[in-house]
């Protein structure tokens, strides 16, 4: 039985999907009547689903400006990927021992399809599967506290809304093959503490080439509105 969807959530959903998929960048200014004539209905049920969008803040308000999707919050990024980068390192490395070779093939084959996408990039795609792959390396922390706060990390960074992925293109094939090393040293045995090391270093990496672009766009002239 199939479900129709109210206009709102309709255009709530086509709304949100843009923005996850980085099409309606922070910042990105909605215009309301643009999106009801690409949607085919009023201004009303938009204007009801950017509300809601609001309230869940991925869209503010400015004055003389309306309704733009939410600049990141860089010190808020920053906390947020150091401490994932800590908790995640820690949770890799205590699930180390118990993880199959089930389990290291299983993220070996999710890092493939990874890596298949770096010739035809799909940002968002890319951070759901790089999602993935991770999570299949703590999956198995013993310490339900620390996987709690692991759990915490990655839902605060989907708050953000923002892949950094997106932002650092070329970030992605590092990424990859950090990735192959991190495989590596679990298969090896490697002692606790490199592992924990690789898989923190790992996550602060990708912050500080976000962190460093982002900065770069702030500073060179040649950089376009869009580029940054």
């Amino acid at each position: 039985m199939s479900v129709t969807l109210s206009k709102s959530q309709r255009a709530y959903e086509w709304i949100r999907e843009r923005i996850a998929r980085h099409e309606f960048g922070p910042g990105y200014r909605l215009v309301l009547g643009t999106i009801a004539a690409s949607l085919d209905m009023s201004v009303v049920p938009v204007r009801e689903a950017v509300r809601r969008l609001e309230a869940e803040g991925i869209v503010e308000f400015e004055r003389n400006v309306g309704a733009r999707v939410t600049l990141v919050d860089e010190t808020e990024y920053l906390h947020s990927m150091q401490t994932l980068g800590v908790v995640e390192g820690i949770a890799t490395s205590l699930a180390s021992p118990l993880l199959t070779a089930d389990d290291l093939d299983r993220a070996a084959a999710v890092n493939e399809r990874l890596r298949r996408l770096l010739d035809d990039f799909d940002a968002h795609l890319f951070t759901v599967i790089n999602q993935e792959f991770h999570a299949v390396l703590f999956a198995h922390c013993p310490n339900p506290h620390i996987l709690d706060l692991v759990q915490r990390g990655w839902t605060r960074m989907a708050g953000l809304r923002d892949s950094s992925f997106a932002f650092v293109p070329g970030r992605a094939q590092e990424s990859v093959a950090e990735h192959d090393r991190i495989l590596a040293l679990i298969r090896a045995g490697a002692d606790p503490l490199e592992i924990e090391l690789a898989a923190r270093d790992h996550r602060w990496a990708t912050m500080n080439a976000f962190l460093a672009r982002r900065h770069a766009g702030e500073t060179d002239p040649t950089l376009t509105e869009e580029e940054t």
